[in-house]
């Protein structure tokens, strides 16, 4: 019996896996595009490879626009709000710049709204991380735009890198 359950538990947990993988696959195939300015800052992890570690323009005029908890600390104010919305207008290219933090306003056929998060006091949009094949770093380090793929519910995917003319970064034409 309880190897029956061990079975069905298993059964559930690799379909619920599966699943969650191809939710992500269609959004990243289904998604919207924008393109958002990134600062990449350290390009590599001993302990997990090579990555570059990402932070979005955009990111800093949410975090700045903000409203910020008042304390004694020395550090930088907290951020004394929750997860939210930023609303982005996006070019001809479709880079997304900074509009305004989401107020419930409809959007202009330009804007889209994109979910970021609050972690450890820093505004986050999908990840803060591009994890690359070993001995690509510099081909990497023309990146200056992510491009994400973003759902009905604004949340986003980081796709790819591309560089300061909207070209795809590839690692092996260097």
């Amino acid at each position: 019996m309880s190897k029956a359950i061990a079975v069905i538990a298993l059964i559930f947990i690799v379909a619920l896996v599966n699943y969650s993988i191809y939710q992500k696959e269609q959004h990243l195939a289904e998604g919207r595009v924008v393109y958002l300015e990134l600062a990449p800052v350290d390009p590599r992890s001993l302990m997990q490879g090579d990555y570059m570690a990402l932070r979005f323009g955009v990111a800093n005029q949410v975090y700045a626009q903000l409203p910020k908890a008042t304390d004694d600390q020395p550090r930088s104010p907290k951020v004394n709000t929750a997860d939210g919305y930023v609303v982005v207008a996006l070019d001809d290219r479709a880079v997304g710049s900074f509009a305004r933090i989401d107020d419930g306003q409809p959007l202009a056929d330009n804007e889209m709204k994109l979910r970021y998060r609050l972690r450890n006091g820093e505004v986050k949009f999908a990840t803060n991380a591009f994890f690359f094949q070993e001995g690509h770093a510099q081909a990497y380090e023309a990146a200056r735009y992510g491009q994400f793929r973003v759902d009905e519910n604004g949340d986003v995917l980081l796709a790819d890198l591309f560089d300061a003319d909207l070209t795809k970064i590839d690692p092996s034409s260097n």
